[in-house]
């Protein structure tokens, strides 16, 4: 398992933190994702085999978010 924080613009809410974690969380491959409103950003624990930094990009970028 690997984890990265992503910085994330645009989360403002516990809306915005549902919406991420959901999409996140429902990827392959996803162990568990984290939203921190304050610090901007979430922590994603993943399977490397299963699924990409790009692509859990990607997937908060498609829920209307700035994923740094």
């Amino acid at each position: 398992m690997k984890q990265e924080t992503i910085k994330v613009d645009g989360m403002t809410c516990g809306h915005c933190k549902a919406s991420v974690e959901g999409a996140l969380n429902n990827l392959d491959g996803v162990k568990r994702a984290e939203v921190s409103l304050e610090e901007k950003q979430v922590t994603v624990e993943y399977d490397e085999s299963s699924v990409d930094l790009a692509t859990l990009k990607e997937e908060i970028d498609d829920q209307g978010f700035d994923a740094k």
